[in-house]
C-alpha cells in the first residue's frame, strides 16, 4: 500500500534537508572558529568558510543519497519520527566518516577534525527537530484527508484481523480502514472500530460510496477464484487491489518454514515473547524497572501521604488479576477510590462507558480527590513496579484484567494472555481508555507477535507524553 502524499510535500522534505545540512555546517563552523569550544584553533587550521565549501556540497549530496537508500523519503516512513531518526542517526556518522577520510587523503592540512564532530551533532539535532515538526504537519494534513489511503478489507477472519491490527498499531503509515466485507456470518460483525459493510457482492458499490483507494484481500487460500474476480473488478474501477497470502490459514506473523532435506515443512512459531526473548525482556524489566523504582521512591512517599490525608483507608489497593498463561497474581496500585468501591460497582453497571467485558466510567463517583489526579496521570500504577521486579508483570505488555472479565474473552482475544502483562502497552499509547476493548486486544496481539527490545523502548518513550497530557485516561 502506498500513502497519497502530494509530490510538493516530498520535494519540500528533500529541500529542507539540503538547507538544514548546510545550516548545520555553518553552526559547526561558528562553534569551532568563533566560539572555539573545548580547544583553541591551531593557526594551521584557521580557514575561512569557503575552504569548506567542497566538503559541504559533497556531504549534502552524500547524505541525501544515503537517506534515499535507507528509505528516509519513503511516504510510509515520513510519519514515524523514531524510524526517521534511526535512519538519520545511522547515515550521518557514516557519511561524515567517509568525508573525513576523503578530506585527509586529498587535503590533510586544511580541515579541523572537531568541525566534523560538531557538524554531525548539528545535522542530527536539526533534522530531528524538522522531522518532529513534519510529524505534526502530517497529522494536520491527515485530519483533512491528505496523505491518507482509504482501505477496504475483504475478509474478516484471522488474516483480516492481522491486517487491521497492523494498521491500527502504526497510524503513522497513513492508512484509514473504512470497513470490511465478508460473506461468512460469524465474520460479518464489526471488528473493533471497523464496521462491517456487507457481503462480497457489494464491493463495487462500497468502493464508490466510501471513496476507497485500495482493497486488501484477506480471504482464505481456497477462495482463489473469488480473489481473482474481485481483483478484476477493482482494476475496472481504477482501484488497486492487494492480496495478503494466507498460508493454510495460519497467522502470518507466526508462520515457520523449515527445510527437511529439500522438503519444506510449514508450521507455527510460538509467540515472539518466548524462550530467549522472554529472558531478554525480563533483564530489561529488572534494569529499567529498578532504576525507575529508585527514582520514583521519594515521589511515591509523597503520594502515599496525600492519599492518607485525603480519605480514610489503606494507601495501596490490592486485587487479583490474570497474567501470562492465565496465572493469577496480586496487583498493587495506589488507592484512588474510597473504601467499599468494588461492592458499589454493581449499581453503576448501567453507566458503564467501556465495551466488551471491562467497566469504565469517566466521572466515576467512587473516585477520591487525590485519586482523580492519580488516574489522570497514571500515577496510581506506580506500585506495579514491585510487580515488575517480582516477575509478575513487565514494564510493557497487555493490561491484566480480573478473572470474571477474562472469562468473557472471545477465543481470539485470549491471545493477549501469551505475554506478561504490562504497566504500559501499545494500546495505552494509542488511545488508552478511548479505545474499545476489541481495539485494545488487536493492538496487544500485534505487540505480542512483533515484540522486540526496540519496540519496548519505543512504547516507553511514547508513554511519557501520554502521561504528562493525561490523554484518554480515566
Amino acid at each position: 500500500m502506498k500513502s497519497k502524499y502530494p509530490r510538493w510535500l516530498m520535494w519540500s522534505v528533500v529541500i529542507s534537508d539540503m538547507a538544514l545540512i548546510n545550516v548545520a555546517f555553518l553552526l559547526a563552523y561558528y562553534l569551532r572558529y568563533e566560539v572555539q569550544l573545548f580547544r583553541p584553533v591551531d593557526p594551521i587550521y584557521d580557514n575561512p568558510p569557503e575552504v569548506y565549501l567542497p566538503f559541504a556540497v559533497v556531504l549534502t549530496l552524500l547524505l541525501l543519497v544515503t537517506f534515499k537508500i535507507d528509505g528516509v523519503y519513503e511516504p510510509r516512513r515520513l510519519g514515524s519520527w523514531l524510524n526517521q531518526m534511526y535512519a538519520i542517526v545511522r547515515a550521518t556518522p557514516t557519511s561524515i566518516l567517509l568525508m573525513v577520510g576523503f578530506a585527509f587523503v586529498f587535503q590533510p592540512n586544511v580541515y579541523s577534525r572537531l568541525i566534523f564532530v560538531y557538524d554531525a551533532v548539528f545535522i542530527v539535532l536539526l533534522l530531528g527537530i524538522a522531522r518532529m515538526t513534519l510529524g505534526l504537519i502530517l497529522g494536520k494534513l491527515r485530519k483533512h484527508g491528505i496523505g491518507v489511503s482509504r482501505v477496504l478489507i475483504v475478509g474478516g477472519g484471522e488474516v483480516g484481523r492481522t491486517v487491521i491490527r497492523t494498521v491500527m498499531a502504526q497510524p503513522e503509515l497513513g492508512y484509514r480502514i473504512v470497513g470490511l466485507v465478508d460473506d461468512q456470518t460469524e465474520s460479518s460483525l464489526s471488528i473493533g472500530p471497523i464496521p462491517a459493510l456487507g457481503s462480497l457482492a457489494h464491493i463495487p458499490r462500497i468502493i464508490a460510496e466510501q471513496h476507497v483507494d485500495e482493497v486488501v484481500l484477506a480471504l482464505p487460500w481456497t477462495d482463489q477464484r473469488r480473489i481473482l474476480d474481485i481483483t478484476q473488478q477493482c482494476e475496472r474501477l481504477g482501484v488497486r487491489a492487494r492480496t495478503v497470502p494466507d498460508i493454510y490459514q495460519l497467522s502470518l506473523n507466526r508462520v515457520d518454514v523449515e527445510d527437511l532435506g529439500g522438503v519444506p515443512l510449514i508450521g507455527t512459531k510460538p509467540a515472539a515473547i518466548h524462550g530467549a526473548n522472554l529472558f531478554v525482556k525480563r533483564v530489561m524489566d529488572l534494569m529499567i524497572g529498578g532504576l525507575i523504582s529508585i527514582a520514583a521512591l521519594p515521589f511515591m512517599t509523597l503520594v502515599a501521604a496525600a492519599i492518607k490525608i485525603d480519605s480514610p483507608g489503606p494507601v495501596f489497593f490490592r486485587q487479583k488479576r490474570v497474567g501470562m498463561h492465565g496465572r493469577e497474581f496480586c496487583i498493587y496500585k495506589f488507592r484512588s477510590m474510597h473504601e467499599g468501591a468494588e461492592e458499589e460497582q454493581v449499581r453503576l453497571l448501567e453507566y458503564n462507558e467501556a465495551t466488551g467485558p471491562l467497566f469504565k466510567m469517566k466521572d466515576d463517583p467512587r473516585m477520591t480527590r487525590v485519586g482523580r489526579f492519580l488516574r489522570r496521570t497514571s500515577m496510581d500504577e506506580l506500585p506495579q513496579l514491585f510487580n515488575v521486579l517480582r516477575g509478575e508483570m513487565s514494564l510493557v505488555g497487555p493490561r491484566p484484567h480480573i478473572a470474571s472479565e477474562v472469562a468473557r474473552y472471545q477465543d481470539w482475544q485470549r491471545q493477549v494472555l501469551e505475554a506478561p502483562p504490562g504497566m504500559a502497552g501499545l494500546s495505552q499509547v494509542s488511545g488508552r481508555s478511548q479505545l474499545s476493548f476489541d481495539e485494545q486486544c488487536l493492538l496487544d496481539i500485534y505487540y505480542i507477535e512483533n515484540w522486540s527490545p526496540a519496540l519496548d523502548i519505543k512504547i516507553l518513550l511514547r508513554q511519557i507524553p501520554k502521561v504528562l497530557s493525561g490523554e484518554g485516561a480515566y
